[in-house]
């Protein structure tokens, strides 16, 4: 069975000496201290060890021809976002970044998809970025971060790209980052498993009381980490809109339920309940393979969950490649 699999990293081999190019530090920066291998770097700070599959397509390609993975969508890692920068440099490293991810969708058209990255800081900015990776670089779509610094992703500021994103058909990807309460984390990977599905739900539910689905019906939006915190808590979340609409209700009037449905996430969970609770909660047709491919954290057997679940072949061609499809604007395979 086509495999889609909706939630892969990538970035170049060589990054640019930004913090030298741009002035200020705060830059990732790459030490091939190895074979294969890279330290990611913020200036003097160890980041990630990363092998060559996070940058060379044909040893991705040997994985996911491992895994029966037809097709990445390729995505940059959200440390690279740079929203934390000036906004024009942010612009330069996003620009450099999405023409590498063309390059490799260019050179390898059947195994993947590109999304780009723009400098949501400067919401023009990123509109004008994200105009030429659809219309220039042929990439569906846009990796956003779960906020931008201070804006909650339902913030005003951010409508206009919302909405050009809605007119050029660009799907967004939403992708924790930057985790809340990330000063209390210092031990035990608590912001990878604390914090990243924290973000996950601060995103989500900022979008549906902000509007954002009401202003924008036709956005195609899809969440890492199977929405993270959201499907668990929902209940409570539901719950929470029914007996105080006075704090809840204030930028949208309509019950959360309404829009249930209206957004994708991926299959990422790691556990069979769980993911049958997503199914539940957003539909068959709203759940894509996401794998996190190439971080431990992800599913290491990318579609294992999937084709190891009690789901019939009908159910499991949504999850595997249809419900990928809708979401990337693609004509949807029998």
């Amino acid at each position: 069975m086509k495999k889609i699999d909706i939630h892969t990293h990538i970035l170049p081999e060589r990054l640019p000496r930004w913090a030298e190019k741009f002035g200020y530090n705060g830059f990732v920066s790459l030490d091939h201290h190895a074979h294969c291998r890279a330290r990611m770097m913020i200036d003097d700070k160890f980041f990630r060890e990363i092998e060559s599959n996070c940058w060379e397509p044909k040893d991705r390609i040997a994985d996911m021809d491992q895994h029966g993975i037809r097709i990445q969508v390729l995505s940059t890692i959200p440390v690279l976002f740079s929203y934390w920068a000036q906004a024009q440099d942010a612009y330069d490293v996003s620009r450099f970044l999405n023409d590498h991810i063309s390059d490799v969708v260019r050179r390898y058209p059947d195994r993947f998809i590109g999304l780009g990255t723009v400098p949501m800081q400067s919401p023009q900015l990123a509109i004008r970025e994200m105009e030429r990776c659809v219309s220039e670089l042929g990439l569906a779509g846009i990796e956003i971060g779960s906020h931008v610094n201070e804006w909650n992703l339902e913030n005003s500021a951010l409508h206009d790209f919302y909405a050009a994103a809605e007119e050029l058909g660009a799907c967004l990807f939403v992708h924790p980052w930057d985790m809340v309460g990330k000063e209390k984390m210092g031990k035990y990977w608590l912001p990878w498993l604390v914090g990243m599905p924290a973000e996950s739900s601060l995103a989500i539910c900022s979008m549906i009381f902000g509007g954002i689905f009401e202003k924008f019906p036709s956005l195609r939006v899809a969440f890492a980490h199977g929405g993270g915190g959201f499907p668990g808590s929902y209940g409570r979340i539901r719950h929470g809109f029914e007996v105080r609409p006075d704090l809840m209700a204030v930028d949208n009037p309509h019950h959360p339920d309404r829009y249930l449905g209206k957004f994708w996430v991926d299959s990422l969970v790691h556990d069979e309940d769980m993911l049958m609770k997503l199914i539940s909660l957003f539909g068959i047709d709203r759940v894509s393979l996401g794998s996190d491919y190439p971080f431990p954290l992800g599913e290491l057997s990318p579609g294992k969950l999937i084709s190891e679940s009690g789901l019939d072949l009908d159910e499991k061609s949504w999850l595997n490649y249809r419900t990928a499809e809708s979401w990337l604007g693609m004509e949807i395979s029998e």
